[in-house]
Formats: structure tokens, C-alpha cells, sequence
């Protein structure tokens, strides 16, 4: 019985043993310790140790040290309530002084080293007196030795640079480590012309060399190279500072040495020199006369109305203006050329002739067929248009947006990264790379997304940008700039160009300045929605011509239907009639200016040239006369500039006459130095027709309305998504892509400014002809007669029925064939009806309302 109880306990037995063996620390975990069961840690048979007695009592402080260590907490916390008061105190500080003006931080920075230049003058130049001027003379003169005479013009250099030329702040630190340098190679050579004295033996021998500077930089090459190798490499060492502080790549030394020699010998004003004619103070900005550009040199392979600009100039460069010149922005990578060729050429109307005219024709004389008087004419000044604001090339915003865009490509898992970014005034492009097989439409199709995320619903997104392998995002500025015609007009850009014809257009998304040539356009439509920039711009060409050109020079014609736009330039000598505001008086002096071009292709055909500027060159050098027995003196065309400001307009009142005229004018008038400046705010297909859009090439677009706005002006999307206020797209003639401009301001007074300084100058000469031409238009087929009554029956019949037709004349009226078609004849020349097409009716001009107004004008014999 024992063995089989024993037996047959076996098998719970070891499967008990076996669960244990499975999972021993489970059931140790889970099972409760025993009762009494002593623990193995300790002899208490529990997991708590009883409080360690000493000596039979506890040990919980006395009452005396629980009042100290409750007086330490107070005083802890005191200091830590005061430390956090007087930490608020200066995070407020520090936050005022970050939200400052960045000008006065600037300003700021700029009079502390004018302080610390007058400093250090006093400790160096001077005998100083007290305590801490010969502690601080001891420590100047012991750190830099002899070299310490020159630290007070070298710091407050530094403080003019930053007061005086805001703009170039941010060469602020290369000047600085360029210096540095050059100051470390001259200190260590003076100190091993000095003996390398050292300071263990005194200080005086080493304030007379190169200082503690010296000695640390030389002592330890001539001990470890020598002497003769030492010298080389501080040589290097300055060497290298120089290139830095100029901005002078190893590569460009010839270049900036063959400069430094022509400015030593003043070749570059060697012609100016030898000008003894009081003429170029007149002309202003004229420095070579037109007379010495070679014929058919306007006429260059690859080349646009965009003069090229360099990045990062915002004033004039000029002979005097050595260190401005030789300051490059980036001191190892050329910057290139703004939309312009890769080889920039010398301007248009500018180049040096090979056999220059021994007698050159005074410019006083050259008084061109639109002018009154020889009078001598002043180009205003540039003093008149304001200065815009100072351009920031990193703002706070710039960072969030960068860090919003990231976050939206992390959130979408894409390979791509924001690798910077270039500020305009008005837009802001940031540049994102791809990597490797990411395709770009993953990041074009988050248009949305990057909305939602910047805060901003016009985003514009280009892929790729121009001559880049990157996509650009183009997000509005919260902290926009100003962009001034002033400065727009005094940029490298428009000073070294001198055709008459450049106007400034603005700044483009990477701060660039952006003028053109209109006589390179050669004509140019200009549309956008009401209050988009499109009047400023407007008043921008026309001012930008008066700064540049005098009267003889260009000639305009201003087309003003509303009749307030251009009010302000009433009298100025470059108009040849006073501004046109009547619809019908503009489609006539559109007709002018076609009979205009006619006559000066006469000119040229008979001359044998193929371009105004080659027929002027001829005649200033004498070289052109009239034929025997002529008595015609030829004399040099001008530039005529036709402005109309809202071509929606004249269409409505005449479209056929306007569109015959700006086509023929737009097909021919290049040659002839004729050129059309259009805008519209209803950039619809009945107002700028395919004729018109096929022969003005240049485009300029401003903020639309819809979609099929910005097709119509610039045969792509994109002017939809502008944000107005000057915000613009321009497309200029052989582009295939258009640029994002911000448009220049001219504010009324400026142009009040400059329109009577004009007119200061020279009384307005306006042409005859244009008034005898539209005369002669009203007197073709006056003479009526009898048929009033039938006339004024017919015009009621066609008008009221808007149908055209010989044969409902001869129904309705009862009259014959050749009745009918004079009554259709006599309403044509008054513009009711338009020119017969065959056997379909003729186009109604009139319309309905116009009746009664029409009929009296046929009964007062108007």
C-alpha cells in the first residue's frame, strides 16, 4: 500500500515538479510570502526595516535644527523668487532690445566702436592719465606693440562702414576676419624684424615689435621652421587678408591690378578731358554723344529689352568709389549677370568707335523738328525721387516660414529639403532640393498644404527655377519693402546705360533691380485689375523718361480716357499734342501717328537706311543732305512714345479704326522709332484681340481678377495668384518664361517735383498737323445736301435695328441702289457704320443710346 500510494503518487508529483521547474520565478512573484517566514535580506521576517534606534532613542531632529533648516528653505526660496523677478526683468529687455528697429541696433553697434575708437586714440596718441587709462594703454600696447597706433582708425573705419553704408552690413564679418589676418602676418613680421624679444625677459622690448600677438605668432615658427621660412608664410597669411577684405579671388589679381593702374593714370577720364564744350553739364547724364555709335550697331544677335544689373548694388559705382568697386559680395564666386546673355556687351548706344569725327556737330544745335526753341535744356536731378527703404536680407518670418516648410515635407515623408532662400522686397522664394528619385510633382501637389501651413493663400510654386535644380515656393512677405524709382533710377543698371529710352521697371524676387529698354520692347501691353499697380506703373515710365530724355530727344503722346490719370503732366515739353481724353480724338491721333511712320519710312527708304538711329547718326554727322533743288533740311526724327491708359475704352467707341491703327503702328513702327505702351484693366479678348496680342511682344502683367485673365495678357497662368500693390509678372520680349518683379513707386509730389522742373525749362511745341489731320478727316463727304431728312431716316433705321444693309435702305426708304448705298457711305464717314465686307452687312458702331445725340450732331451739321 506504501509503495502504491507512493507509486501512484508519483505522477501529480512530478508534474508538480514539472510546472515548477517551467516557470519557478512566476510562482515566486506571484506567491505571497508565509506567515513567520523569515526574509532572506534580513532577520525581521518582513520587507521594512524598523527604524534604527541609537542609544535607545530616535533620531529625528531636534526642534532647534528643524527652525535652522526651515530658515535655509525660506532663504532659498527668497533668492530664488528674487533670481526669477530680476531674470524677467532682463528676458523683457532682452526682448525689447530684439524687437528694436534693426536701423537703431545698428546705429547702436556703430556708436559704441566710435566710442571704443575714441577710447582707444587716447591711451595710444595721448599721454594717459589715472588708474585704468595707463592699465588699459599697458594692456593695448603690450598685446599689439607698434601696430596699436593704427587700432583707433581701423575701429572707427569700422564704425563708418556700419553708419555710414547700412547696405553692406553683412560684409561686416569677412572685413573683420580679413583684417584679422592681415594684422596677425604684419605683427608677426615686425616681431621677427625686432629679434623675436620675449616676454620673460620684459616688456619693453615687446611693446616696441609686434606684442604679445607677435611673439605667440612668430616665436613658435622661428623655432620650429626658422626665420627665413617664418617670414613666407606670415607674408601668405597677410596676403590673404588683403584678398579677403577686397573681396578678390586669387584669379581676378590681374584684373583688379590692370583697374588700380587705370584709375592711377585716369584713362578711364582721358575723353572727358579733352571735352572742352560746356554741352555734357547740360545733358546731365550724356558722357558720349549718340553720333559715335556705329550704324546697324543697334542690332545685336540674342539680345533683350533687360539691361543687366549686379546683385546687391544699390548706388552708382564710380571712379572715386575705389574700395566699392573692389568689394565684391562673394569673394570667390563671380557673380552672374541678371537676365541678361552670358557675355554682357557694352551698352547699345555707347561703344567706342575705331576713327572717331574729328568735328562732331555741337548737341546745342541739334535741335530735332519737334522743338521750339535752342533754349538749353537741364535733365532734372535725381535728388528729386526719394530713396526706398533699406533692404533686410533675413527676418524673423523668413526662419518660421523655413521651419514650416519643413515640417510639411517631414509630414508628407518626402525626400526634400529647404536649402535656402533669396528675399525681395514684396516675395520671398525659397528653394527646395529633391533627392534621388523623388519626383517633383510630390511637392508641386502640396500647393495647398504649404498654404495652410505659412498662413498664406498666395503661394505661387515654380518648378523648376531658372538655371537651378530646385523648385522654388514663392510666399508674400509679412515685412514688406519699399521699392523706390529713386533708387531704381540711380542703380549701376540705368547710370551706365544712356539710351534715352530706358525706364525702371522694380526689383525682382532676388532684390535685383530690373530696368528696360521700351525702344528694345518694342512695344509693350501692360494690363491688370483695378488697383493692382498699373497707373503707378504707368506714372513710373513717363517720369523715368523725363529724368533721362530731353525733348529733342523723345516725344510723347498721351491717350487719357478717364481723363484724371494723366492730368499732371499737362505742359511738359516732350508732348507733341496736349493730353487726349476724347475716345474719337485718340483713334485720330492714332491715325497721325500712322501717317507719321509713313513719312519717316520715306525718309529711310530714300536715304538707304533700315533704322532711325542709322538716318540720325548721318544726319548729325552731315553726311545726309537733301536732293538738288530740294529745299527740305533734313533733320533728326526723335523717339516717339504713344501712352494709352486704358485701351478698353477707345475700343468700345471706334474698335475698328483703334485696332487698324495699333496693328499697322505695332507691325512697321519699330524701325521707325516708334513705340506703344497699352494698358487696360479688362484684359479680355474684344479689347486686346488676337491682332493685338500678336504684334506686342512684350508683356507686363499685374494682379487679376480670374484665370482667363492672365491667359489672354501673358498666354499662361500665374498673374491670378499675384498679390497687387506692384506685384507683377514681366514678360519681355524673346522670354519664355516671366519674371516676378516688385513694380517702383513715384509718389504725386515727386512727380509734381519733376514735372515743373520740365516745364522750367522749356515751353511745350505742339504739332498742327495732328489737329489739320483730324479736320481733314471731318470734312470727306460734307457736302449732304438735299438728303438730310433721307440721312437722318436711315441713321435712325440702322441704328435702331443695329442691321447694316444697302438693301433694307432701298426696302424701308423706297429708294434706289445708288441712293442707298450713298446714304451707307455718309454714315461710314461719320463712323455710324464700319466699311463694307462684300455682301454681308456692315458692322453697326453706334449704338442704341447714342441716338438722340447722334441725330442732333446730323442736324447741327457736325
Amino acid at each position: 500500500m506504501a509503495t502504491g500510494a507512493s507509486g501512484g503518487g508519483k505522477g501529480p508529483s512530478r508534474a508538480r515538479s514539472g510546472a515548477a521547474r517551467k516557470a519557478p520565478a512566476a510562482s515566486a512573484r506571484k506567491r505571497p510570502p508565509a506567515k513567520g517566514a523569515k526574509n532572506a535580506k534580513g532577520p525581521n521576517g518582513g520587507g521594512r526595516r524598523p527604524p534604527a534606534k541609537k542609544g535607545g532613542r530616535s533620531t529625528r531632529p531636534d526642534p532647534v535644527t528643524q527652525l535652522v533648516l526651515g530658515l535655509l528653505k525660506l532663504l532659498f526660496r527668497l533668492y530664488h523668487l528674487l533670481a526669477t523677478g530680476v531674470g524677467s526683468l532682463f528676458r523683457a529687455y532682452g526682448r525689447g532690445a530684439r524687437e528694436l528697429n534693426p536701423d537703431h541696433r545698428r546705429d547702436g553697434a556703430g556708436l559704441a566702436l566710435l566710442g571704443a575708437a575714441l577710447v582707444l586714440a587716447s591711451v595710444t596718441w595721448f599721454q594717459p592719465e589715472g588708474v585704468v587709462t595707463v592699465a588699459l594703454e599697458r594692456v593695448v600696447r603690450g598685446g599689439f606693440g607698434v601696430l596699436c597706433m593704427v587700432l583707433p582708425v581701423l575701429v572707427a573705419g569700422l564704425a563708418w562702414g556700419l553708419l555710414r553704408h547700412p547696405e553692406r552690413n553683412e560684409d561686416t564679418g569677412r572685413i573683420a576676419i580679413g583684417a584679422s589676418a592681415l594684422a596677425v602676418g604684419v605683427l608677426g613680421i615686425v616681431h621677427i624684424a625686432a629679434g623675436t624679444p620675449n616676454p620673460s625677459e620684459g616688456m619693453g622690448p615687446v611693446r616696441m615689435a609686434g606684442g604679445v600677438v607677435g611673439w605667440l605668432v612668430s616665436a613658435p615658427l622661428e623655432a620650429a621652421l626658422s626665420a627665413w621660412v617664418a617670414v613666407p608664410l606670415l607674408l601668405l597669411l597677410g596676403a590673404f587678408g588683403v584678398l579677403v577684405i577686397t573681396a578678390t579671388p586669387v584669379y581676378r589679381v590681374p584684373e583688379r591690378l590692370a583697374a588700380l593702374w587705370d584709375l592711377a593714370t585716369l584713362r578711364d577720364r582721358a575723353p572727358q578731358e579733352d571735352d572742352e564744350s560746356p554741352e555734357p553739364a547740360r545733358r546731365g547724364k550724356k558722357s558720349k554723344p549718340d553720333a559715335d555709335v556705329e550704324i546697324g550697331e543697334h542690332d545685336k544677335p540674342y539680345d533683350t529689352p533687360v539691361v543687366e544689373d549686379r546683385p546687391g548694388r544699390s548706388r552708382p559705382a564710380s571712379s572715386g568709389d575705389l574700395i566699392d568697386e573692389l568689394m565684391d559680395p562673394d569673394p570667390f564666386v563671380d557673380p552672374a549677370p541678371v537676365l541678361e546673355p552670358p557675355e554682357p556687351a557694352e551698352p547699345v548706344s555707347d561703344p567706342v568707335p575705331e576713327v572717331p569725327d574729328p568735328t562732331p556737330a555741337p548737341r546745342r544745335a541739334e535741335q530735332l523738328p519737334l522743338s521750339s526753341s535752342g533754349e538749353i535744356y537741364e535733365l532734372p536731378t535725381v535728388g528729386l525721387l526719394k530713396p526706398g527703404s533699406t533692404v533686410k536680407p533675413r527676418t524673423k518670418a523668413n526662419d518660421v516660414v523655413v521651419a514650416a516648410l519643413t515640417g510639411v515635407l517631414e509630414q508628407f515623408d518626402i525626400d526634400a529639403q529647404v536649402t535656402g532662400f533669396t528675399r525681395g522686397p514684396t516675395i520671398t522664394r525659397y528653394e527646395i532640393e529633391l533627392g534621388q528619385g523623388i519626383k517633383v510633382e510630390k511637392v508641386t501637389a502640396l500647393t495647398k498644404n504649404i498654404a495652410y501651413a505659412v498662413k498664406s493663400g498666395d503661394v505661387r510654386i515654380i518648378s523648376p527655377i531658372p538655371g537651378k535644380s530646385a523648385i522654388g515656393v514663392e510666399i508674400p512677405n509679412v515685412d514688406k519693402d519699399i521699392v523706390s524709382l529713386g533708387d531704381v533710377l540711380a542703380s549701376p543698371a540705368a547710370t551706365t546705360e544712356h539710351h534715352p529710352m530706358l525706364v525702371g521697371l522694380g526689383k525682382d524676387v532676388e532684390g535685383r533691380t530690373v530696368v528696360a529698354n521700351l525702344a528694345k520692347m518694342p512695344h509693350i501691353l501692360i494690363a491688370g485689375a483695378t488697383g493692382a499697380g498699373k497707373s503707378t506703373c504707368i506714372n513710373g515710365l513717363i517720369t523715368s523718361i523725363l529724368m533721362r530724355a530731353t525733348p529733342d530727344e523723345v516725344r510723347m503722346v498721351l491717350v487719357d480716357p478717364k481723363r484724371v490719370e494723366l492730368t499732371m503732366y499737362a505742359g511738359i515739353p516732350h508732348l507733341i499734342t496736349p493730353i487726349i481724353t476724347n475716345p474719337k480724338k485718340a483713334a485720330e491721333a492714332l491715325d497721325w501717328v500712322v501717317g507719321e511712320m509713313d513719312r519717316r519710312y520715306d525718309d529711310l527708304a530714300a536715304s538707304g537706311f533700315r533704322h532711325i538711329d542709322d538716318f540720325n547718326k548721318a544726319v548729325r554727322a552731315g553726311k545726309l543732305t537733301a536732293p538738288p533743288g530740294s529745299e527740305r533740311v533734313y533733320t533728326p526724327y526723335p523717339y516717339m512714345l504713344v501712352i494709352v491708359d486704358e485701351l478698353a475704352d477707345l475700343m468700345m467707341v471706334a474698335p475698328r479704326d483703334v485696332e487698324d491703327s495699333v496693328v499697322r503702328i505695332t507691325q512697321l513702327a519699330r524701325a521707325a522709332g516708334i513705340h506703344l505702351v497699352l494698358a487696360t484693366q479688362r484684359p479680355s479678348v474684344d479689347v486686346v484681340t488676337g491682332l493685338i496680342k500678336a504684334n506686342v511682344p512684350s508683356r507686363l502683367a499685374f494682379a487679376t481678377s480670374s484665370l482667363a485673365d492672365s491667359r489672354v495678357i501673358l498666354d499662361q497662368p500665374g498673374a491670378e495668384k499675384l498679390v497687387g500693390q506692384g506685384d507683377a509678372l514681366f514678360l519681355p520680349m524673346g522670354a519664355s518664361k516671366p519674371m516676378r518683379l516688385q513694380n517702383a513707386y513715384v509718389s504725386e509730389k515727386e512727380i509734381h517735383g519733376i514735372v515743373d522742373h520740365c516745364k522750367k525749362q522749356m515751353e511745350p511745341a505742339y504739332r498742327e498737323d495732328v489737329a489739320a489731320a483730324a479736320a481733314q478727316k471731318k470734312e470727306i463727304d460734307e457736302d449732304i445736301g438735299d438728303d438730310l431728312d433721307l440721312l437722318l431716316q436711315a441713321v435712325e433705321l440702322v441704328v435702331s435695328t443695329q442691321f447694316g444693309s444697302t438693301s433694307m435702305l432701298q426696302r424701308k426708304l423706297r429708294v434706289g441702289f445708288a441712293k442707298a448705298g450713298r446714304l451707307m457711305d455718309l454714315m461710314e464717314s461719320r463712323d455710324i457704320v464700319g466699311p463694307s465686307e462684300g455682301s454681308k452687312a456692315r458692322d453697326v458702331l453706334a449704338k442704341p443710346d447714342d441716338l438722340p445725340e447722334l441725330l442732333e450732331k446730323l442736324r447741327s451739321g457736325e
